[in-house]
């Protein structure tokens, strides 16, 4: 697949959220459905590309003209999207992936990039949350060189648990 990690452009944010917040409704990872306030987050690309960095996988679907595939948030510690990554580390969300080009290796791509930035920037770690339903994601990670760190884990919301997991860098 030909693919291209790059920041997203302005014009891009609207697709990059639809896309965020479609996948995780049809992943059911949101308690409330169409009706969860989080929905409104994952849409919002545009504050996400203004407070740490949104990246997107995009290329040519269906030998047509470039489209957004997948998304990623990268954030270090200290940024308004780094909600636990600590000193020294970075962290990523909102990982996201077109229907159409799961399984394709958009979304390890799009991990990768976050593993080279996080490197560029000599963290020692970089860290993520999961949803416990997110097993595709999990084996991923796992497969990276991720580990758990049920130290971590924490939740978000009443009855909403997330996963850690985290990457040694050095």
């Amino acid at each position: 697949m030909d693919i291209t990690i790059r920041a997203a452009r302005p014009h891009e944010f609207e697709a990059a959220g639809e896309l965020t917040a479609g996948a995780y409704l049809r992943d059911g990872l949101l308690d409330f459905g169409a009706q969860d306030p989080y929905l409104a987050v994952l849409r919002d690309a545009r504050h996400r590309a203004g407070h740490a960095e949104l990246l997107v996988a995009a290329g040519p679907v269906g030998g047509g003209a470039e489209e957004v595939l997948g998304t990623v948030t990268f954030a270090a510690h200290g940024g308004e999207y780094a909600q636990i990554a600590r000193p020294g580390e970075g962290e990523f969300r909102v990982l996201a992936v077109r229907p159409g080009a799961r399984g394709r290796g958009v979304g390890e791509t799009l991990v990768r990039e976050c593993v080279d930035r996080a490197r560029a920037l000599d963290l020692e770690r970089l860290v993520l949350s999961s949803h416990p339903l997110m097993h595709t994601a999990h084996r991923l990670y796992r497969r990276l060189g991720f580990v758990r760190t049920p130290d971590r884990d924490w939740y978000p919301t009443e009855g909403l648990s997330l996963l850690t997991f985290a990457l040694a860098l050095r």
